[in-house]
């Protein structure tokens, strides 16, 4: 077993995914670059990752949010770029872990449109929990006759 000595202890790595039609992801790379500090930053198919001083790391965050804030999103990222237990230049393929985010990525698009119609102004698209159901639930006899249809 090899030791491992971080060569950026202190520092924290974060993605910042965009899911939208207007803001592409070199968009965010260079609002980035404009602002960043010392902050590393490497632009990626998904958005972008960054990594640097905690403070840092969350200003731009902050900022790059403001553009389009329901169609970025910031998840951690346990290892910096470029590391060696994680880097597919070193591990022959797609990173661990590339597969969960390539799932979250295509789901983005549904939390950006429930967050569209929360921060909407026509508060009647929003149905508030005490509302009725618009459909009845289905009978359990009625259900239970579907899967006997279903079985034969």
């Amino acid at each position: 077993m090899t030791d491992y000595t971080p060569t950026h202890v202190g520092s924290v790595t974060k993605y910042v995914m965009v899911e939208s039609f207007e803001i592409t992801p070199a968009d965010l790379a260079a609002r980035g670059y404009e602002i960043s500090k010392g902050v590393m930053i490497k632009e990626t198919c998904f958005g972008l990752v960054l990594n640097g001083k905690e403070e840092e790391v969350d200003r731009i965050v902050t900022e790059l949010r403001k553009i389009d804030p329901g169609h970025i999103f910031v998840k951690d990222r346990g290892f910096p770029p470029g590391d060696a237990r994680r880097c597919r230049a070193n591990l022959g393929g797609a990173r661990p872990g590339y597969n969960g985010l390539e799932f979250e990525m295509s789901i983005l698009p549904y939390v950006s449109h429930g967050l569209e119609v929360l921060n909407s102004k026509d508060e009647k698209s929003v149905p508030s929990p005490e509302d009725p159901l618009e459909h009845p639930l289905l009978d359990i006899h009625k259900l239970k006759k579907l899967i006997d249809a279903q079985e034969s």
